[in-house]
């Protein structure tokens, strides 16, 4: 899927973008610049690429010395073992070598016009080696487990073959590298579908792809049967089928308590684990908590259990994390650029992954719920409705072929195979970006919904957005509900905060009744094809943030609040009042009041309203979605000529917060130059001011500027 995340990130980086996609699977994307998708994916290709040759080269670093041992009067394993045990692997890394390095001059040099379809026909005309490898992958397997009982010098070797990468050496075991030819036929026929679809059926590459494309498939149908996941091999006994789909970290409620959990969902339970803490010297290991069996699962609302109400944090809370974890990276990239060595950035990197998984733990609000059949309930905090989803109709799939039966023993066995099953390995947040890999973006995000096509039957439709943050989704903003129409045409405009933010999210829903009660139902992947369009428009912190006073003295946006307060003879302006009132009025059962974006056509109204006296602006407001009676109360401060903390006072605003940020760093040793990268780029303009003061404060008080 990396072609898409990359595409998602290019589209925010570009300012504005429109994109057409095909809800609920995203199947059908249909991009405006399709020849330039090429390169994303090929690009994606060629990471891909060298991961794989480091896991072929993993394997063959052993095997040299092991063939020179075999000759010897103490042999670590015969002849006959090492050619079981690699077999092929030789071959496999000399074949994806050659292609390699054969297509990474094609990109470096990339034109429109530039071919690689005879390189993947190529590639696809040597899987016959590949079926070799499969036949022989079981025999292989045995072979390493049995060499490893009858040799612990293997055994180490064997479970600590080191895969270089970009970053450090990473372990992994010789079963599991095993494992990755086999999982290599299955992607390479994904990659070159993706491939394809970004070709157009006129450049010369299409029909070498068509061909390597339909040589692929033919090979995998033959073979399909025949690669039952390693998987299997490692958490059950032979002849059961227990495969692992996926894991994440999750948040737990229990008793009231927010508890940060390791989710394993397999083929036929769920269970639900917490990671040990690490003795020296020892490595990681699970301890399971509970599990449920996928066919006594079942899912539960609020109406359905006697749930205990979550317990929210303060957005104050999760503000001033976020702010540790800024501090703490620019303090990263800092020491980076000196000699003090790796220790120091290793003890902060030890505090950011604190501080994230603190973020990951306080931050999701939205309850997924799960009970076994005896009714017993465990609530999971999560903060994206568009995961939530998916864990549900991954385990519905699977509800309908599952069987089950485990001993106690069995689930011992099968918690402690967790450490080598996992593929979350670590709090997936910000610190796990590459060290060139783009933050994110900090400004707003313009974009409109426009319409949808496709339906059916006539529905009650609507759409909401999702943006990442700190490495997690948030809900942004919702259209209204579109209602008994097969074409909805909402036309809204949101305008979304961006906080490091690269991938937006889109949900279609129907509001429909379920047992007598309206819910929200998320159109499922493959149910309904509906096509939705969007817009995007991009504008940077340092222009939505640029406060310009209003030419129209009569109105009140844009005008000083002094003028309006003497006006209207009041010491708090009409519109403060009103848009409070109103909120408060019927907003407060409302998550996100503030946070999550109004539809800017009727913020826009609500602005011309005021502006222009309008008598009926009391009327207008109860018929419009109370986000966006929020959204025009930002916007009203936000266009204040001088802010509420008026130009008069802030110096001596700015100078006090220099005595106390002197003071945190005399008590934190933090340093300036941390602080002032953070508060000189994000959260308000303002905060470039007060580092300015904070300089002029530390240097009159005898600390230097760079400390």
């Amino acid at each position: 899927m990396y072609p898409l995340e990359s595409y998602r990130r290019s589209a925010l980086q570009s300012g504005i973008q429109s994109l057409t996609t095909s809800l609920p699977d995203g199947s059908a994307f249909q991009y405006e610049k399709g020849l330039e998708m090429r390169k994303w994916v090929l690009s994606g290709i060629l990471a891909s690429e060298e991961t794989y040759l480091s896991h072929l080269e993993a394997l063959l670093i052993p095997m040299k010395p092991l063939r020179a041992a075999a000759t010897t009067s103490q042999p670590m394993l015969t002849i006959q073992q090492i050619e079981t045990i690699f077999f092929n692997v030789p071959e496999l890394h000399e074949i994806h070598k050659d292609f390699f390095d054969a297509l990474l001059p094609r990109v470096q040099d990339w034109g429109h016009q530039q071919c690689v379809g005879d390189l993947f026909q190529k590639l696809a005309s040597q899987l016959g080696v590949y079926r070799a490898f499969v036949d022989n992958y079981e025999v292989a397997v045995e072979m390493a487990d049995k060499c490893c009982q009858a040799n612990a010098q293997f055994a180490e070797i064997s479970e600590n073959l080191k895969v270089k990468s970009t970053k450090d050496s990473d372990s992994s075991s010789s079963t599991a590298l095993l494992y990755k030819p086999v999982d290599r036929v299955t992607r390479s026929t994904l990659v070159l579908h993706d491939l394809l679809k970004h070709t157009p059926s006129s450049h010369p590459d299409y029909p070498l792809l068509q061909d390597a494309l339909r040589i692929s498939q033919n090979f995998l149908s033959s073979i399909n049967e025949e690669i039952t996941p390693r998987r299997q091999s490692m958490t059950v006994k032979k002849g059961e089928n227990r495969q692992l789909l996926r894991d994440r970290f999750m948040v737990e409620l229990v008793e009231g308590s927010r508890k940060l959990r390791h989710v394993f969902l397999f083929t036929d339970l769920l269970l639900c684990t917490k990671l040990k803490k690490q003795a020296a010297g020892k490595g990681q290991q699970y301890d399971c908590k509970w599990y449920i069996p996928l066919a006594d699962l079942t899912f539960q609302t609020i109406e359905d259990c006697e749930s205990t109400p979550i317990p929210l944090v303060q957005d104050e809370e999760i503000d001033a994390i976020k702010i540790k974890i800024s501090l703490i990276k620019n303090e990263i990239q800092r020491e980076k650029r000196t000699t003090k060595g790796p220790k120091a950035i290793e003890r902060l990197r030890k505090k950011l992954s604190e501080q994230e998984s603190l973020l990951l733990l306080m931050s999701p609000n939205m309850a997924f719920r799960v009970a076994n059949r005896n009714g017993k309930g465990f609530t999971f905090l999560i903060s994206s409705d568009y995961e939530r989803a998916e864990w549900r109709e991954i385990v519905r799939e699977q509800q309908k072929k599952c069987d089950f039966s485990l001993t106690s023993l069995e689930l011992q066995m099968l918690t402690n195979s967790c450490v080598k099953l996992q593929t979350v390995h670590t709090i997936p947040m910000s610190m796990n970006k590459e060290d060139d890999e783009s933050p994110g973006l900090y400004g707003f995000l313009n974009v409109i919904v426009h319409s949808a096509s496709g339906l059916k039957h006539s529905l009650n439709l609507y759409c909401s957005l999702e943006v990442d943050s700190f490495g997690y989704f948030v809900n942004k903003a919702k259209t209204r509900v579109y209602r008994d129409s097969t074409e909805p045409n909402w036309n809204e405009e949101f305008e979304i905060e961006l906080e490091g933010s690269q991938t937006v999210r889109l949900l279609c829903y129907e509001k429909c009744k379920e047992d007598g009660e309206i819910t929200d139902k998320i159109l499922a992947k493959g149910q309904i094809k509906i096509e939705v369009k969007l817009s995007m428009k991009f504008t940077s912190r340092e222009f939505s943030l640029k406060r310009m006073p209003s030419r129209k003295q009569s109105g009140v946006f844009g005008v000083k609040i002094n003028i309006v307060t003497k006006r209207e003879r009041s010491k708090v302006p009409l519109i403060v009042r009103q848009c409070v009132e109103e909120i408060e009025r019927r907003g407060m059962d409302e998550v996100g009041i503030y946070r999550v974006s109004g539809v800017a056509t009727d913020i826009q109204a609500l602005k011309a309203a005021f502006d222009s006296n309008n008598r009926d602006v009391s009327v207008m407001m109860r018929e419009m979605d109370v986000n966006a009676i929020a959204g025009t109360l930002k916007l009203y401060f936000r266009e204040l000529p001088e802010p509420l903390f008026t130009d008069e006072l802030y110096p001596n605003f700015a100078g006090g917060i220099g005595d106390l940020f002197a003071f945190l760093l005399n008590q934190s040793q933090l340093s300036w130059a941390t602080l002032r990268t953070w508060f000189g780029g994000t959260k308000q303009k303002c905060y470039s001011d007060l580092t300015d003061s904070l300089a002029s404060c530390l240097e009159g008080n005898g600390h230097p500027a760079q400390k």
